[in-house]
C-alpha cells in the first residue's frame, strides 16, 4: 500500500478514521492525502454552493486534519473538492492511483439518510480501489 485518500469532515467518525489512516500510513509507510469536499444543493454537482457547508469551512478543516496528522508524526497533502462527496473522492483515489480511501460513518436513520444518502456508501459502491469504512 503506497497511498491513502482520507475523506474528512471533522465529525468524530471522521476523527475515528483519521487515526486508522495514520496507523495504516506508518505501517505501510504510505502516502497520505486528504480531502474535504464541500457539497452541492443539487445532484451530480451542478448546483449552488451550500451556505451552510461552505467551500471556506472545507478549508479549516483540511487544515485541522493537517495538523492533526502531524502530531500523529504524519505529512500529509492535502485537497479539497466541490459536488457530491462520494464521487468526488473516488474520482481523486483514480486520479491519484490510490490503493485505499478511509472515510468515517456516521448512522443516518429515515428522511436523513433518504435526502442526503451516505458518503461512505457512496464510495464503497464506486471506488476502484480498496475502502476502509471506520466506525
Amino acid at each position: 500500500m503506497k497511498h491513502i485518500i482520507l475523506g474528512y469532515d471533522e465529525t468524530p467518525a471522521a476523527d475515528h478514521a483519521l487515526v486508522r489512516t495514520a496507523e495504516l500510513a506508518k505501517t505501510f509507510e504510505a502516502k497520505v492525502t486528504v480531502a474535504s469536499i464541500a457539497p452541492v444543493l443539487h445532484g451530480r454537482g451542478t448546483g449552488p454552493i451550500d451556505p451552510v457547508d461552505p467551500p471556506a469551512r472545507h478549508e479549516l478543516q483540511l487544515q485541522h486534519a493537517k495538523d492533526k496528522l502531524a502530531e500523529l508524526g504524519i505529512k500529509a497533502e492535502t485537497v479539497n473538492g466541490l459536488g457530491d462527496p462520494a464521487r468526488a473522492l473516488v474520482t481523486i483515489a483514480d486520479e491519484r492511483e490510490a490503493d485505499m480511501i478511509v472515510v468515517g460513518t456516521r448512522e443516518l436513520h429515515g428522511l436523513e439518510r433518504l435526502l442526503l444518502g451516505s458518503v461512505s456508501e457512496g464510495v464503497e459502491h464506486k471506488a476502484h480501489c480498496d475502502v476502509l469504512i471506520v466506525h
